[in-house]
């Protein structure tokens, strides 16, 4: 698994468990499939986890990391940065920036809907 996957898991849980359910034969009526994601729910779900109010994850792509119990180093940030496609990641303030923006458009594009000012 990959880091931005480990990040996507942290914030709307993880698939293996519905795929289980999935592929388990059916007992009872099926669960209901995951509730479309609002507009803000994103950040909802983001700002919801504890100690999201002590971190500047709206822009800090360390924050965003550390709030989901991910090591923000250096080299798990490039390797990020490597998934996200950008493959000339040096750490620097400008690309952790870019690289913040990368994953919330990443999440974007998988089906969620984060707020323009997240994104942009």
């Amino acid at each position: 698994m990959g880091i931005f996957s480990s990040i996507s898991n942290a914030i709307f849980g993880d698939d293996e468990e519905e795929k289980k359910a999935a592929a388990a034969p059916v007992a009872a009526p099926a669960a209901p499939e995951r509730a479309a994601i609002s507009a803000d729910d994103v950040a909802a779900r983001i700002g919801s986890i504890p100690g999201s109010d002590k971190l500047n994850w709206q822009t800090s792509i360390v924050d965003l990391m550390k709030l989901v119990r991910i090591d923000p180093s250096y080299e798990n940030r490039k390797a990020l940065a490597i998934e996200m496609g950008n493959t000339d990641y040096s750490g620097t303030a400008e690309d952790n920036i870019a690289l913040h923006k990368a994953v919330l458009n990443q999440m974007a594009a998988a089906g969620g809907i984060v707020p323009a000012h997240l994104k942009d």
